[in-house]
């Protein structure tokens, strides 16, 4: 299992390929710790001492990075071994002792169809040549990915400067039609807001926002997509109406109507996530998705605060390529990725899917808001 010409650090990073972990962490007192999909378990073997992680640590570090840590307590590196891959490193002090947090960069990036997306809505999102998209979800949820997968279907059909600005990188992209800067809050720049700030003199085309968390992050990005840029950023909310009041909820209330404003002629799509286990034999986990391409009539709800009524604009509108996450759950379930007691669980309706998995649909199901 341990190999002898690799340095000890560097076998737990050969071991979390093989495990296929997204992140490994030591901390005093305990063994390694692994997150391997999206669940944390310990590897069987001895806790680690504050000695054995300084001495793993030191063997990696050059002799200014080590400075940098002795200093201030912290320390952000990436990290490459041939062969087996890139890995991006946190270094911090807890309860006086060292501990590190190292998360694998992917190198491959999933296409639509490897992650059982809605191909079609997906594309046309990925075409589009100026506005704002946000992709929504609870932590966990596959929002990174589904970017990635959007950005890399760009890189690869579109010839345009992309700028990804994230916290922290999780795919690592080559260069194809498209050339690609990636930058990494604390690393390269201090935050999002900082680095929204300066992104337009940069000249891009296509800008990725990794987390669009407070009111001047928001506003940067709407600014930018109001100026002929397409921009791509991420929310924690938990469908399409609720993510135009998480949107609100960062502005001051006698904003919000510059805000709808703004939202009403530069949002283009809204897509929420949900990460649910597969049933499918060689399939871990799939994504249901909601997803709202905003037309006039989405635009008119938005101005008219009527963003209840987003819900019904999306199930209506199944033939422009929107869909709720009933009817994602439905196509999931036909599919045979998810089994019944995943769709039911991860239902807003339950109630409602459990007719439509009988092929039951009422009229309102097929009614498109005026």
């Amino acid at each position: 299992m341990v190999q002898g010409n690799l340095k000890e650090i560097e076998n737990l990073f050969r071991l979390m390929v093989k495990y296929k972990a997204s992140d490994l962490h030591l901390k005093v007192g305990s063994p390694p710790i692994m997150r391997i999909s999206g669940k944390v378990g310990r590897l069987e073997t001895e806790p680690y001492t504050n000695e054995k992680i300084r001495k793993m640590l030191y063997e990696i570090l050059d002799s200014s990075q080590i400075q940098q840590f002795e200093e201030s307590g912290d320390l952000d590196f990436a990290y490459g071994l041939a062969g087996v891959g890139r890995f991006r490193v946190n270094v911090f002090r807890q309860r006086g002792s060292i501990s590190l947090a190292c998360r694998k960069v992917n190198i491959h990036i999933p296409n639509f169809q490897d992650l059982h997306l809605q191909a079609k809505a997906m594309e046309r999102i990925a075409n589009l040549k100026q506005g704002l998209v946000i992709v929504a979800g609870a932590t966990g949820s596959g929002k990174s990915t589904t970017l990635a997968s959007i950005i890399e279907y760009i890189n690869t059909h579109r010839r345009c400067h992309i700028v990804t600005i994230e916290d922290p990188i999780e795919y690592l992209y080559t260069d194809k039609k498209s050339f690609i800067n990636q930058r990494e809050v604390g690393v390269d720049v201090r935050s999002f807001h900082v680095a929204l700030k300066y992104v337009v003199r940069q000249d891009p085309d296509v800008i990725l926002v990794g987390e669009m968390r407070d009111e001047e992050t928001l506003e940067a990005a709407l600014q930018a997509s109001e100026t002929g840029h397409l921009v791509f950023g991420t929310l924690h909310s938990s469908d399409v109406a609720s993510t135009i009041g998480r949107i609100l909820d960062l502005f001051p209330v006698d904003k919000e109507k510059q805000i709808r404003q703004s939202l009403a002629f530069n949002l283009r799509a809204i897509v929420c996530q949900k990460l649910l286990p597969s049933c499918r034999e060689g399939v871990n986990v799939v994504v249901a998705q909601e997803i709202l391409l905003c037309n006039p009539t989405a635009q008119k709800l938005i101005m008219e605060k009527q963003d209840k009524k987003l819900r019904e604009l999306v199930r209506g509108a199944t033939q422009e390529g929107m869909q709720d996450f009933n009817q994602s759950l439905v196509k999931l379930f036909k599919a045979n990725l998810i089994d019944k007691k995943t769709a039911l669980s991860a239902s807003p309706n339950p109630e409602q899917l459990e007719m439509n998995l009988k092929g039951i649909y009422l009229g309102e199901d097929k009614g498109i808001i005026g």
